[in-house]
């Protein structure tokens, strides 16, 4: 039994919308040479793809299961009289795709960072029902509407903790952070216009919130390309999945003499 084997390996996956999609391509080139997680955390679309891996299913399975639902369905907003749009739509494609709804039934242990909007706080989940937790770290503000559990209203955990990274350090030996939302240097002309300053200052305080986590890291992947790409590129999955894949070969030499120590 080699030291990479032996070590237990934990990853967290960032949010990122769209973005999200990389961290499938991530996980591909991870198993490819023989690193496999056995604990996962992430938030928002990382908490999705987390629970799908967790779950058992390949990288394959993932980015069919992308492919092969209308995920711009998720970003179709109802009207204002009527609130913002529910992700029903996503909690019926976990529902078609992993077999029981609970955190007990995957195969590997998640934790799932949700926003708490009336405490203020952020809740690390990894026991109970999975579906309404994934649905609400997957609720973005004021984007779709919060999700009610025992009570309380939540919404994505990336508003607090998008790379939930330091709760795997209790249960893994090795932490990896794959983080679809780097930190970059802007220089078009998005900042030009008041969505696109409203945008940038979204990010940024993503970017603040995921530090601490990154410096809890053993190693990070950032496949710096995606940034390219906005939140709701849905349909350039293969792009997005290559770009994570590239990303993380690019890296692996690096990551595999560590684990190899």
């Amino acid at each position: 039994m080699n030291n990479i084997t032996k070590t237990k390996i934990g990853i967290a996956f960032s949010g990122g919308g769209a973005r999200g999609i990389a961290h499938i391509g991530v996980l591909k080139a991870l198993l490819e040479n023989g690193i496999e997680p056995q604990v996962i955390s992430g938030a928002s679309a990382g908490s999705i793809v987390g629970a799908l891996y967790a779950a058992g299913k390949s990288p394959e399975e993932m980015l069919n299961f992308v492919k092969d639902s209308n995920l711009l369905k998720l970003i179709k907003v109802g009207l204002p009289k009527r609130g913002f749009t529910k992700l029903t739509y996503l909690r019926e494609r976990l529902a078609q795709t992993i077999p029981e709804d609970s955190f007990e039934g995957l195969k590997k242990k998640l934790i799932v960072a949700i926003a708490n909007l009336h405490t203020g706080t952020c809740e690390m989940v990894s026991t109970g029902p999975l579906f309404d937790v994934i649905v609400a770290s997957s609720s973005i503000p004021l984007v779709f509407k919060p999700m009610e559990i025992n009570g309380q209203l939540y919404v994505d955990g990336g508003l607090l903790s998008n790379l939930p990274a330091i709760p795997l350090l209790e249960e893994a030996d090795f932490v990896i952070g794959v983080n679809v939302m780097p930190q970059v240097e802007l220089h078009d002309t998005s900042l030009q216009s008041l969505v696109g300053v409203a945008a940038r200052c979204f990010e940024l305080s993503i970017v603040s919130n995921s530090r601490p986590d990154l410096e809890q890291c053993h190693f990070i992947i950032e496949p710096k390309a995606v940034h390219s790409f906005h939140i709701f590129q849905f349909n350039q999955y293969e792009t997005l999945f290559r770009i994570g894949y590239e990303a993380a070969l690019e890296v692996m030499p690096a990551l595999l003499e560590l684990l190899k120590k």
